[in-house]
């Protein structure tokens, strides 16, 4: 079984892509490491290997939690499967 994407910590929003030639439609099976869990997940979007998935829905001014840590917030409705990126997310540090 081939682990698209990686969750570090269960209350992350996002998982970070792991693999090459993700695409839109396709079922990615992702693991959470905190819990030694596996999550499958449809990608809405492709995504580029390194680049965040959303793990469920995420709102316009929510927080972006990746590593167990705020990494940003939401500049944009992202549903869960779509790419999260510089495109709908934004640093809070500016």
């Amino acid at each position: 079984m081939t682990n698209h994407f990686n969750v570090h910590h269960k209350a992350d929003t996002v998982g970070v892509i792991t693999v090459e030639g993700i695409e839109a439609g396709q079922e990615l099976t992702g693991w959470i490491m905190e819990t030694d869990e596996t999550v499958v997940l449809k990608a809405l979007d492709p995504i580029p290997i390194g680049h965040k998935i959303a793990l469920g829905d995420i709102r316009s001014g929510d927080t972006i939690l990746k590593y167990g840590h705020d990494v940003g917030k939401a500049v944009a409705d992202v549903g869960k499967g779509h790419h999260v990126h510089v495109h709908n997310m934004k640093t809070k540090r500016w």
